[in-house]
């Protein structure tokens, strides 16, 4: 039985209706129409589905809609709208990080999380971060610059 709520999503209220046993997102992508964040494996294993909520890096595929509650969503389309998630961005494109581009919503992401709690990463805080976020291209070693550059951004 779906349960009429607002998410609050990116800044803005957003109704739905949806079950509260759906994962948050297919309620971002089917009913929402958001679809930046992809589904990648479905068990939170490989990060293309993450998104923040209250600031944190969480996988949605796995995540009630039900337990979100109040709590603010930031999606891929909104974290350029934060000052860590301009940073990253930036840096993505400066160093052309995206080869196939799928899992890049879910790696600046968790990047952006990172950057937001620890201004100044180093490797072991990336690798902590990062875990998890698997790219079939293997551009690991051009998200670890794009990170740095972020990092070393004013």
């Amino acid at each position: 039985m779906s349960q009429p709520k607002t998410l609050n999503i990116n800044g803005e209220a957003k109704p739905v209706d949806a079950p509260d046993n759906m994962p948050l997102l297919w309620v971002l992508r089917d009913i929402l129409g958001m679809t930046g964040t992809k589904f990648g494996c479905g068990i939170a294993q490989c990060g293309a589905c993450t998104v923040h909520v209250d600031g944190k890096p969480v996988r949605s595929c796995l995540l009630p809609v039900g337990a979100v509650g109040n709590r603010a969503i930031t999606t891929i389309e909104g974290v350029g709208n934060t000052p860590a998630g301009a940073k990253v961005q930036k840096a993505w494109l400066d160093l052309e990080v995206i080869q196939c581009g799928y899992c890049q919503s879910g790696q600046i992401m968790s990047a952006a999380a990172l950057l937001a709690s620890t201004p100044k990463p180093d490797d072991s805080d990336i690798d902590a971060a990062m875990a998890g976020n698997i790219c079939r291209c293997g551009t690991y070693v051009r998200i670890r610059a794009a990170i740095k550059r972020a990092a070393s951004e004013a």
